[in-house]
């Protein structure tokens, strides 16, 4: 038992240190259009290595209506994305 313990207190601490393999990193961007009726953003984003998709400018949807409140067209943004039921959603902003 105390060896399941340490190694799982092992395991806790590595992930403290070195992060988690699961955690998305912000990317920079710059919100050109907000279309609050669609729930959608337009931004022009540095590259999205998690989904191996190069620097562009696109249209997303957004994973909560209240994101769009954040924001405004010209604003520099710092965002994550991912694919949410087939679609590239932004899922969190900061």
């Amino acid at each position: 038992m105390k060896t399941l313990i340490r190694a799982f207190s092992t395991l806790a601490l590595a992930l403290a240190i070195g992060g988690s393999a699961f955690a998305q990193e912000y990317v920079k961007g710059e919100v050109v259009k907000v279309d609050a009726k669609q729930k959608k953003l337009t931004i022009k984003h540095e590259p999205l290595t998690n989904l191996d998709m190069p620097a562009m400018t696109m249209v997303f949807v957004v994973a909560e209506g209240g994101m769009l409140e954040k924001v405004k067209a010209g604003q520099a943004i710092e965002f994550t994305a991912d694919r949410v039921n087939g679609r590239i959603t932004v899922t969190g902003i900061k």
